[in-house]
């Protein structure tokens, strides 16, 4: 099931930041923050336009990343009530709200389009898609109104004007060479130590390590009980991903190829959780016994998940090994004074 591919990209190709050695914190911080605020706000017109909803989608990835470059360089920023985190939080989940939907719908299209289901499935799935329809033309309906709203034009004015005029704490002097690390090591900690890491696991001779062989029906009972646990994991990962590339212009190529690994995990785990989403849904609107009605659709997911969950295997089991924590460790503490300047 691939929910996280976007239909048509018609978006400019990224920029990356530049720095140089002498760079301090907050500069740092202002270029970040510079960066996703206006990826944030520059596709609103496409959103309301309603033609692709890579727009929605690009929007609902900026305002992510302008909470997490805020979370980043919390100790070195000092920014107005109108541009904190829950502002950026509030818009953001209202975006969400619309683009859930939409990832919904793309991949009940492409289910259907890949699929032979008899008439009697196909005909459940075109209701289900009729309420989709309805349920997301009542949720769009409120972005208007959302970028007319005062609360949404301060947020806009208040960072335009920060931008302009931006205000730090002392630690925004200090090199960001040398602050670097002390802001990521932190997150790789509280990666570690997640929970998530030791769903369905085993100790064997003092290590842990994945449950092998576990059937279809034994997962099952697995994501019913400890799905939160991977759910949470994902979320986590996100972080890690979005906050360890704000710096990949400070260290060499083994760092900027582990970001690309922390991006293939945090997706493979979306995953996971796009499939208990659409079943939670379709038990929402079919009931409980959704999968007597859907039954090709409740094997194809089934299927899925259990290939997914054994490339799942294989990255606990690297990020399990202490050997390999302590070199994500040790990658983060040395930042190069030679950047990889783009």
């Amino acid at each position: 099931m691939k929910t996280r591919s976007s239909s048509s990209t018609k978006t400019s190709k990224k920029k990356k930041l530049t720095f140089d050695g002498t760079f301090s914190l907050g500069q740092v911080a202002h270029r970040a923050i510079q960066k996703h605020f206006k990826k944030s706000t520059k596709y609103q017109e496409g959103v309301l336009a309603d033609q692709d909803p890579e727009y929605l989608h690009q929007m609902r990835v900026g305002m992510r990343r302008l909470r997490t470059a805020i979370d980043v360089f919390a100790p070195a920023i000092d920014l107005p009530v109108a541009a904190q985190r829950s502002r950026i939080t509030k818009i953001a989940k209202r975006l969400g709200q619309v683009r859930d939907l939409d990832v919904l719908q793309l991949w009940f299209q492409h289910f259907l389009a890949i699929t032979s289901v008899d008439e009697a499935e196909s005909k459940q799935i075109q209701w289900v898609l009729a309420r989709l329809s309805k349920r997301r033309q009542k949720k769009f309906a409120q972005l208007p109104k959302l970028f007319k709203s005062k609360e949404y034009r301060q947020f806009v004015a208040t960072y335009d004007q920060w931008l302009k005029t931006p205000q730090f704490q002392a630690v925004a002097t200090m090199p960001a060479l040398d602050a670097v690390p002390d802001l990521l090591l932190p997150l790789l900690s509280q990666l570690f130590l997640h929970p998530g890491w030791l769903v369905a696991t085993e100790t064997l001779e003092g290590r842990l390590y994945p449950v092998m062989g576990i059937s279809m029906e034994a997962l099952d009972v697995v994501f019913a009980t400890e799905g939160p646990a991977l759910h949470d994991l994902r979320k986590q990962m996100k972080r890690v991903r979005y906050q360890t590339e704000f710096f990949i212009p400070f260290f060499g190529k083994p760092y900027q190829t582990q970001t690309q690994g922390f991006r293939a995990l945090q997706e493979l785990l979306g995953l996971f959780q796009d499939e208990a989403v659409l079943s939670e849904f379709l038990a929402g609107e079919l009931g409980p016994a959704w999968t007597e009605q859907l039954p090709s659709l409740a094997s194809l997911l089934q299927e899925e998940r259990f290939r997914n969950w054994k490339k799942w295997q294989s990255v606990q089991r690297k990020y399990l090994d202490p050997k390999f924590r302590r070199t994500l460790s040790r990658r983060v503490m040395s930042p190069s004074l030679e950047l990889n300047l783009a």
